[in-house]
């Protein structure tokens, strides 16, 4: 939730925050911002409600020079989204100028404690209270910015990634870090920071990632030096990154939505590029060898995870009991890291994550850690907080991910999964030789299968239009498929705005088929795997009742297609496979639902793709 950028070089810092904060605004969209030092050493701000388009028109007449500067744009927190609480805050004397990600908890008890001392605050945001908190303390113990910054943050309660800059100072910027992600691009004379890498790219590929409660001081002339809170100096390794600037741009697509479902057969071939041998009668995750120990004597396995990663997990708890004959729980990050779960020395706790940042998920990990579980990881991305944080893990590999709502980056955790049980259950020998083969072999057709699906793309978008004028959408499917079904009522419910929901199809009867008319799209996943003939009763039971029933079928499926209004036909697979075909159709009727809408499907309304806060 919400992006940072900042430069410090000899280039104009302007054009580069301003170009950075557009890769940024998948992370937050409601308002933006700008500071520069110019050489003068005036210190300017510049921010506007709206999207940086907003910012940019803002800023035409405005003086915008300057080698040195920091920008934002904004999810909000606390505060609407407004010219006076949009980022960068001034401090009082507006001497200072400060960007923040994250939430101060106790920001209540320092404004009130900075209102007695004389401060007043023209914003609702709890990052006003911070920098104002900087300039007292600045202040009142006479020091340099740094060791103000450092004196701050440590009375502040909660999470921040935050950078500073000072008046009468264009060689300095000031950034720290606290369960909100903060990288350092490190180029030729000149440093870049973001809260993550896609800003960066175009620049260079050295990055220093900083971790929790440490400060950065990006100084013109010097090598970039890391401090603790407590003042303890640390050392780094320079990462290279991997990300290339093509996939940070549409390539063509009206929608990064749109290009990343239609990357799905590609993403997936490199997620399992090595790790399923070229003749396809392997697969090995090594995170999963190495400690291998660890999964064969696990007591149960527990999956935590948020939103579509939490989709993703019910999906693996079916792999994983099917094949590995290891008990599986799913729990919400957010619901876990509150409610006292009993963990155990021999658990294996596992932790979804596409961005590698989601607050309640570290929380999660760190209360497992506590407890002595053995904590493996699947994210996206390379260099996150998850894979520094957990013993082991696995990255997907399906490339950096813009659109808000998640596409490719399901497909590559169940993938990951999926190559996760295989691994386990042959190590354990829970699965038959003949099984093994047939499922690592069919893993290696799903790219072709799904570019099966993406031809009917067309034949989708025509239809999909007639359901613009819905207001509710039933999902329903079994097994592997119902996890399936709540996603897709997810990616509607994300870009499109309509209501939906998802339920196991037998629950229907216990309560939501009182909702069933002729205004009511149902959603059925019915491809022949499974309990088949119990979905058919389902179909047969809406449509009694009026219900308009889109079915997701099996190519070559006559009965379902007969009964339904409207289908998509996707190739036979084996059940454990399913969600990997079925999830595809249910992406692109979301897309040309919310398409026909006029939604603005990157950047849905009160979303932000990093849920870097509670």
């Amino acid at each position: 939730m919400c992006g940072i950028v900042g430069y410090l070089g000899d280039r104009e810092a302007y054009p580069i925050l301003i170009k950075g904060l557009h890769r940024l605004e998948y992370r937050g969209y409601d308002s933006a911002g700008v500071a520069l030092v110019n050489a003068a050493k005036n210190l300017n701000v510049y921010k506007a409600k709206g999207k940086v388009a907003e910012l940019e028109e803002f800023a035409i007449s405005k003086d915008v020079s300057g080698t040195i500067g920091i920008a934002h744009t904004r999810w909000a927190t606390h505060g609407e989204p407004n010219n006076v609480n949009a980022h960068p805050h001034y401090s009082q004397s507006e001497n200072l100028a400060l960007i923040h990600n994250g939430i101060i908890e106790n920001y209540s008890v320092l404004k009130a404690m900075l209102i007695e001392k004389g401060f007043t605050f023209s914003s609702s945001t709890d990052t006003e209270v911070l920098i104002q908190l900087i300039e007292y303390i600045k202040n009142t113990n006479n020091c340099d910015l740094f060791e103000a910054v450092q004196i701050a943050l440590n009375e502040v309660v909660g999470a921040y990634a935050i950078a500073v800059i000072e008046k009468g100072n264009p060689d300095q910027i000031i950034a720290a870090r606290k369960s909100s992600p903060l990288v350092v691009g490190i180029g030729e004379n000149e440093f870049f920071l973001a809260s993550d890498a896609t800003p960066i790219v175009e620049y260079t590929n050295k990055v220093v990632y900083l971790e929790d409660e440490e400060i950065a001081i990006l100084r013109r002339g010097e090598e970039l030096k890391v401090v603790d809170l407590k003042n303890v100096q640390k050392t780094h390794a320079i990462h290279s990154l991997e990300l290339n600037l093509a996939q940070l741009e549409k390539g063509g697509y009206d929608h990064f939505m749109i290009k990343e479902i239609f990357e799905q057969p590609k993403t997936i071939i490199d997620c399992t590029r090595g790790r399923i041998n070229v003749e396809g009668t392997s697969v090995s995750l090594s995170g999963v060898i190495d400690n291998k120990e660890k999964f064969l004597n696990a007591r149960r396995i527990i999956i935590v995870a948020c939103g579509t990663s939490w989709h993703a997990g019910l999906i693996g708890e079916h792999l994983i009991e099917d094949l590995c004959r290891i008990p599986v729980e799913v729990e919400y990050a957010s619901e876990f890291r509150y409610r006292k779960p009993v963990i155990y020395s021999d658990d294996v706790v596992i932790a979804l994550s596409q961005s590698g940042e989601t607050a309640d998920t570290l929380a999660a990990i760190e209360l497992a850690k506590s407890q002595g579980a053995f904590i493996y990881g699947i994210c996206n991305a390379v260099g996150s907080s998850i894979p520094r944080t957990t013993h082991s893990g696995s990255y997907i590999h399906v490339g950096p991910e813009i659109g808000v709502a998640s596409t490719k980056a399901f497909t590559g955790q169940v993938t990951v999964l999926t190559m996760l049980a295989l691994t386990i259950a042959k190590e354990k020998g829970s699965i038959t030789e003949e099984k093994f083969l047939e499922t690592v072999k069919e893993l290696g057709e799903i790219p072709a299968k799904i570019g099966r699906i993406l031809t009917q793309n067309d034949d989708i978008r025509r239809f999909s239009r007639i359901f613009t004028y819905a207001k509710n959408f039933i999902y329903l499917g079994r097994g592997y498929n119902y996890p399936s079904a709540l996603e897709g009522a997810l990616k509607l419910k994300e870009i499109s705005y309509i209501h939906a929901e998802g339920y196991p199809a037998a629950e229907m009867k216990h309560g939501p088929i009182a909702l069933i008319d002729n205004e009511m799209p149902v959603v059925v996943i019915a491809t022949q795997n499974g309990m088949y003939d119990k979905v058919i009763s389902n179909i047969q039971e809406v449509k009694a009742r009026g219900g308009k029933v889109i079915a997701i079928v099996t190519d070559g499926d006559e009965t379902v297609k007969n009964l339904a209004d409207y289908y998509i036909a996707v190739p036979p697979t084996l059940e454990c496979l399913d969600a990997l075909l079925t999830s595809i159709p249910l992406q692109l009727l979301a897309y040309h639902i919310a398409v026909s809408k006029g939604r603005d499907v990157d950047q849905p309304r009160n979303l932000a793709k990093s849920v870097t806060v509670e």
